[in-house]
């Protein structure tokens, strides 16, 4: 029997069946489709950061603000109404007073005679230490005075001690002289040689030279008497003067004292009546700045409201836009001041391409102005994007608070290489530094 070769064995079957038409075009087009698709792989495709956040004004007093009461008080009236347009210095509600301490109408007036009455008493303090200081010279004048005088007296009483003392030693010599001239008489009296009256007479002038002996030992010791008794007075006196100007000084001092003491509750009075006076001022709570009141925080007349209460809001009437966008932190080291961004706004009718900004429409450009240096709600970094000068103007129907996206523009890489970088969460590439970046190092370039 012949082996015969299956693969040998012509199909017939399939020369037989024909191609649909219509499974040529659909091959086709699924050829040309994945061709386009193979070219729009290398197309130019711009990284861009994205982010959410909400619409603001770039300078701080252009945005929304809280009007806040300074003291508690209970609502009297109100002056305006929600949407109302109000200038700056505007009164916005009134308030009456609630603590006690200030429901006198002539609190001010009352102040203000405490304040003259303890200025007089101040006046009367001042002056009567004038006068004690005047009587503190006055006693050491007459002190230094006394002194002298002291002095001279001891002085004196040194002198005449002196002299008493040589006139008693004088007498002592003259009584002993006499006293030998009398031991001589008596012998010869006693020989006969002289007569009864001769000697009569020399014991008589003994008996005076002794009692002036007598007598000049009493006013010796009388005047050593005297210069203790002097140099005894000059302590008292001392002690006397110094305790008279001890005492004058304590009085000056308790003057000084309570004039002090004066003048500090002056000053507590003036600065109450101040207190009073600026109170009583912000009884009417009045508007910051220009702009529209958009929500009032408190209702009602006769309402309490506590100090530092916030009581209505105020929007600036025209603030410079700004946009805060929120983007992830590994993103924040590609971004940098003047960067390019496209925004797009709630409720503005928008078509946006990251990719390919040129063919948008309805998104706006923006420059990035701010990058925090710190993060802010849930790890994300705040940027604020204002209006790019040289791109289509933002639109003027825009409100504060409005919700916003935004795409900060990168470089160009192919389409095939952004796709790669998203389904991996990779960061964008980042070909060229920042802007601040390399203009640090210009500046440092420029100062080699």
């Amino acid at each position: 029997m012949e082996y015969v070769n299956p693969n040998s064995v012509p199909l017939n079957t399939l020369k037989a069946l024909k191609t649909p038409k219509t499974g040529k075009t659909l091959a086709k087009v699924l050829l040309g489709i994945g061709a386009m698709f193979l070219v729009m792989m290398f197309l130019p495709w711009q990284q861009n950061i994205r982010g959410t956040g909400t619409l603001t004004a770039f300078t701080p007093s252009n945005r929304p603000q809280m009007i806040e009461s300074t003291i508690a008080g209970r609502i009297t009236s109100w002056r305006i109404r929600e949407g109302q347009f109000v200038q700056q210095g505007d009164t916005i509600l009134t308030l009456s007073e609630i603590k006690d301490e200030y429901f006198d109408p002539e609190l001010l007036e009352r102040i203000d005679d405490q304040v003259d009455a303890k200025s007089s008493s101040i006046q009367s303090k001042e002056e009567k230490a004038v006068a004690l200081r005047t009587q503190i010279a006055a006693l050491r004048d007459a002190f230094q005075v006394k002194d002298l005088q002291i002095r001279n007296k001891i002085r004196q009483a040194e002198l005449k001690l002196v002299s008493d003392s040589v006139d008693f030693e004088a007498e002592k010599i003259r009584f002993r002289n006499l006293e030998n001239q009398f031991e001589r008489n008596k012998i010869l009296f006693e020989a006969g040689n002289i007569a009864l009256t001769k000697f009569q007479e020399i014991e008589s002038k003994l008996q005076e030279a002794r009692m002036k002996v007598v007598t000049a030992e009493n006013k010796f010791q009388q005047s050593k008497a005297e210069l203790i008794n002097t140099k005894a007075d000059i302590a008292g006196i001392r002690a006397e003067y110094q305790d008279k100007i001890s005492k004058t000084e304590s009085d000056l001092n308790a003057t000084l004292a309570d004039l002090y003491e004066a003048e500090g509750s002056l000053a507590k009075l003036e600065n109450y009546y101040v207190n009073v006076e600026i109170r009583r001022e912000q009884y009417q709570v009045i508007a910051p700045q220009a702009g529209y009141l958009v929500k009032t925080l408190q209702a009602g007349i006769g309402e309490t409201i506590k100090e530092g209460e916030a009581v209505a809001t105020v929007v600036p009437a025209n603030p410079d836009l700004a946009v805060e966008i929120y983007v992830q932190a590994m993103d924040v080291p590609l971004i940098s001041t003047g960067s390019k961004v496209r925004i797009e706004f709630d409720g503005w009718p928008a078509l946006q391409f990251s990719g390919w900004p040129s063919v948008s429409v309805g998104s706006f450009g923006g420059i990035v102005q701010v990058v925090d240096y710190m993060n802010s709600q849930g790890g994300q970094f705040r940027i604020l994007v204002t209006p790019d000068p040289e791109d289509e103007p933002w639109p003027e129907q825009l409100r504060l608070g409005s919700g916003a996206k935004g795409w900060v523009m990168l470089n160009n890489v192919p389409v095939w290489y952004e796709i790669w970088r998203q389904l991996n969460g990779f960061p964008p590439s980042l070909y060229e530094e920042p802007l601040s970046n390399s203009a640090t190092k210009s500046e440092e370039e420029a100062k080699k």
